[in-house]
């Protein structure tokens, strides 16, 4: 089993030492090995207004948000709360009333 950490940008455990970089040869990133890897270093979600987010934090929708599939509209001073910060596309997992769960984008959402 390699010790060699995943590439910070795919996640890829196939990385190989190149001298002294690591490559990923999935995505083909190339980083130094003596960074600091991105797994150690804490993300910080910030809100439109650049308030830092922590789960179960309330916030409120900024602009109105069009949901796909046709289901309607998110209007803007909607209060969400108590939402859970995740990594992808869409930082924020919630439950809506009247709309179910759903993903948020930070910089459509204020800190309440």
């Amino acid at each position: 089993m390699s010790t060699l950490p995943a590439c910070p940008q795919c996640q890829s455990e196939f990385t190989y030492e190149d001298g002294n970089q690591l490559v990923c040869p999935e995505c083909g990133h190339e980083w130094s090995a003596q960074a600091t890897p991105a797994a150690e270093q804490a993300r910080v979600w910030r809100d439109a207004s650049g308030n830092v987010l922590q789960d179960g934090d309330t916030v409120t929708v900024i602009k109105d948000l069009k949901l796909k599939g046709g289901g309607g509209v998110v209007k803007m001073g909607t209060k969400v709360k108590n939402i859970r910060l995740v990594e992808g596309d869409h930082d924020i997992d919630c439950k809506i009333d009247g709309f179910g769960s759903m993903g948020l984008k930070t910089e459509f959402v204020r800190k309440a």
